[in-house]
């Protein structure tokens, strides 16, 4: 495995961990803030192809500008992308349907299916104590999902739509997270970090043909931060694993549910529900018992965490 420089500073590790955590809670408010003037795929490029510059100045000033782009494995950075472009497309979609608390609480299922995925694909043994994990946060989810899903055929239904691309979104990022279990073996995190914003703007475009918009001066701005802010945000959760542990790390991710409702009650008035809350606790607690049991079966994913954008 590839290990990037490695400095026990706790401390410092948690700090950049959080602080990129709350930089991508505001990238999401930002996205949401635009849904009903920008097209989700041109969202996604903006995104990607934004942060092209803050990773470049990053790894120069790191002199990894040359050594950092070194691949063995261009066609895994092609699938990483367009698995990773798939979940950001289909979460910047939901964000535009549901509140920002309840993609979030929906998001923290991604440990759980990705338990799920590794069983299946991997061939990895899953025993009770992550069976019984996978079980509650599967109830958490059901607990979150069930209002959306009993409304069907009312007006809320644009927000059911938004809630199953929310649940989509976070089955494909544990594809994404088994992925990079993988590419990690041979591949430095800058490459990944800087092949996964090319190749998502790449595929963008794509969707060009679909009906972008020319943005107003405040949209381009908007969206032009967002990009700017996900890439110092990707680069601030990458560095945080040099200096503290996976394990250590790991459970600083369920911040973003505290940012999101300050973030969705001030920006969107948006407050969350007592079913909603329930469910994410189950979610969170079977999230974090994964998290324990891989610490204490020695699986480090801190690779794979060190270079995942929470919305790709």
């Amino acid at each position: 495995m590839k290990v990037d420089d490695f400095s026990a500073r706790p401390a410092l590790g948690v700090g950049l961990k959080i602080t990129a955590i709350l930089l991508f809670t505001c990238m999401s408010a930002l996205i949401k803030s635009l849904a009903d003037d920008v097209p989700a795929g041109e969202a996604v490029f903006f995104r990607s192809f934004f942060a092209i510059p803050v990773i470049l100045i990053w790894l120069a000033q790191r002199g990894k500008l040359k050594s950092g782009l070194k691949t063995q494995n261009p066609m895994g950075h092609v699938w990483r992308g367009l698995f990773g472009t798939t979940a950001m497309g289909l979460t910047f979609t939901g964000l535009g349907l549901l509140p920002l608390p309840e993609v979030t609480a929906i998001g923290f299922a991604t440990p759980i299916f990705t338990v799920i995925l590794a069983a299946v694909l991997l061939g990895e043994q899953i025993r009770l104590i992550r069976v019984t994990a996978v079980a509650v946060g599967l109830v958490g989810v059901m607990i979150i999902l069930w209002p959306r899903f009993s409304s069907i055929g009312t007006m809320e239904q644009t927000a059911t739509i938004g809630a199953l691309l929310i649940l989509m979104a976070t089955m494909v990022r544990s594809l994404v997270q088994i992925h990079i279990r993988q590419l990690v073996q041979n591949e430095d995190t800058a490459a990944i970090v800087f092949y996964f914003s090319v190749t998502a703007s790449l595929l963008a475009l794509c969707t060009l043909p679909f009906g972008w918009v020319m943005p107003d001066l405040k949209t381009f701005g908007l969206l032009v931060l967002a990009g700017l802010i996900g890439g110092v945000a990707q680069i601030l959760i990458t560095s945080a694993y040099r200096f503290g542990s996976a394990s250590m790390l790991a459970p600083y991710d369920y911040t973003s549910m505290i940012f999101a409702i300050v973030l969705g009650y001030i920006f969107f008035a948006e407050l969350p529900t007592m079913m909603m809350l329930a469910g994410a606790a189950l979610v969170i607690s079977a999230g974090a018992l994964v998290i324990w049991r891989e610490r204490q079966l020695g699986m480090e994913r801190g690779k794979a965490r060190s270079v995942t954008d929470p919305k790709a």
